[in-house]
Parts: structure tokens; sequence; C-alpha cells
């Protein structure tokens, strides 16, 4: 099996690093001081579940690597739109890409059927750019409940969990899922194929579409969020907003709201992937997580005043940010 891992970064290091564990042919792709490292060093993880070191091969250049069998996309949603140059050296006719994003990917309604099948989310595929790059037919939908960061250049830490649920769009148990599913497994992680993963896809945003947007505009922790009664009360309402949502597209989160909350407020002093992205000047990855959401409830109905809110305010936020 050959892999390349286009942006392996905190996340996508390790699971190139598990893979080449397992003795999959791996390349990652990277730049500055991080490829460097990885090229001298190897990608060096450091986890509660024992370190380790993988020397895969590492380049700033995917023509070196040529056609793969699967692309893994470690970039923000937010830089598929101009990844093209990068990802097309990669490709053959059946290449596929699994895309390790937070919040409503490109292809959420490939092969989804019912009424808004093929239907193009705007805020998250802008004009088609997303699936003129990558193509829906590729995609294999990976919802991450792993926590990693870099503790340094070719440093991974890896922090918790190690599930990468990975499912089609049209549900199926395909060859290709089972494939990469059994190779992850190899390296140590764990990757359930699942037919419904859109339900996994609600799931985490659950948490993502309240916490990430709350925590840029009171730069505060996941601990701070949930103590504190007024953010706790908002985050309530539109967790509630965003299950009425899922619901009206035939979704079923299984996790109460409380239980979302206990679970975020045991993470403690966490500043979310968005708060950091702020305190670093790096463009926020609001529009597949709150965005996409308020176009999902313009099309089903739903009213979501809360999320509305917070979109307007988080989105002037990303304005100011950015300027």
């Amino acid at each position: 099996m050959k892999v390349a891992i286009l942006g392996a970064g905190a996340i996508g290091a390790y699971v190139g690093a598990a893979l080449h564990r397992a003795g999959a042919d791996v390349h990652l792709i990277a730049r500055g001081p991080h490829l460097t490292a990885m090229r001298q060093h190897g990608v060096q993880v450091l986890s509660p579940r024992g370190d380790f070191t993988a020397h895969a091969h590492a380049t700033d250049d995917p023509a070196e690597i040529g056609p793969v069998d699967y692309v893994f996309l470690g970039l923000k949603a937010n830089s598929y739109a101009a990844c093209g140059p990068l990802i097309e050296p990669l490709l053959t006719d059946t290449t596929a890409v699994i895309a390790a994003q937070n919040g409503i990917p490109w292809w959420y309604f490939h092969r989804h059927g019912g009424p808004h099948d093929g239907h193009r989310i705007e805020s998250v595929d802008p004009g088609g750019a997303v699936s003129a790059v990558l193509a829906p037919s590729r995609a294999i939908g990976c919802v991450v409940y792993a926590a990693t960061e870099l503790d340094g250049p070719g440093v991974v830490r890896h922090l918790e969990g190690t599930r990468f649920s990975i499912g089609e769009p049209d549900r199926s148990l395909s060859p290709r899922c089972q494939a990469f599913s059994e190779a992850m497994q190899a390296g140590g992680l764990k990757c359930p194929v699942e037919p419904n993963l859109r339900d996994d896809i609600w799931l985490k945003l659950l948490g993502n579409i309240s916490f990430n947007p709350i925590s840029a505009l009171a730069r505060a922790t996941m601990r701070q969020m949930c103590l504190h009664g007024g953010t706790r009360k908002v985050i309530e309402t539109m967790m509630a907003e965003t299950l009425a949502v899922a619901e009206a597209l035939g979704c079923t989160v299984g996790v109460s709201i409380e239980r979302r909350l206990a679970g975020a407020e045991r993470v403690g002093d966490h500043r979310t992937s968005t708060l950091q992205d702020l305190e670093r000047g790096k463009p926020l990855e609001l529009d597949v997580l709150l965005t996409a959401v308020i176009e999902l409830a313009e099309i089903t109905g739903v009213d979501v005043p809360t999320l509305r809110t917070v979109h307007a305010l988080s989105d002037l936020l990303a304005i100011r940010s950015a300027a």
C-alpha cells in the first residue's frame, strides 16, 4: 500500500508514522523546519502508549512520490481548493482521498440519497472549487478522535485517543475502506469502517461548532467555557440547534448534550484549534464548522438563531484577525 500524507502536521505525521510502522510505503509532504527534522531524524512520536520513531520518506515535492493508492489529507479544509498542484502528481484513476477534517465535508451530499442528493454546499465548496480539485468520487470520509500536537519540528506528542473512523459517502463497506482500516489497525490505531459516518460527523461537530468559535471570542479554555454559567448556556443552545439540523437530515447523534458537555469539561484547560489559530495569526476554520450548518439549516427549514448570532460575531473576528 502506497500512501501520501499531504499536510504532515501533528495528525498527518502521526498517521503516517503509524502506517509506516505497519509496513506501508509512506511519503510525508511538509515544509520548513518540520520537514528538515523529519528528513534527518524521522517522525518522533511521544505517546503514553509508548514512544517510537518512524523513518518514512519526507519531501516538499509530490512529483518525487508519484501516483499513490491513498492520499491522507492533513490540511485545513480552507486549503483544499488551492491544493491542486500538490495533489495532482499523486493521483491515478483509482486513488482515494481520505480527508481528516472537522466539520461538514465538501462531499457531504455525494451519493447521499433523498431530496438533497448531489447538492453542493456553497460555504465549503464555493463555486465547486473544492470538487474541481478533489472529486467527491475519490472521497473517503474520516472523523478524527485522536488529539496530537507538534512538540517541536519532527516531534509529535500524542495526547489521547487513537480512533479514526472512516466511511464511504454511499454507506458501502468498500474494499478500499477495508484495506486502509486494516493498515491503520496494524499500525496500532483504531479505524472502524462506519456505514453511517455522517452520524460521527455530527457527533464531532456538536463540540466543534460551539466550543471553537466561543473559545476564540472569549479567549477561553474548554474548562473555563463549561464552568461559566452564561457561556455554558449558549453552548447548550448551539448544540440543541445543531442536533435539530442533523435530525432534519436523517442523522442520529447518540450522545446527550449534558454528556457531551461533561466530556468537554473533563478535557480541562485545553485551547481549541480555533483559539490556537487566532493566537498564531492563522485563518480561522469557521466555514466548515459553523457557516455550513447555517446553510444546511436554511435548506431544511430549521430555525438556528443562536448559531446565526455566534456566526456573525466570529465572522467579524475572523475578518479583523486576517486584516
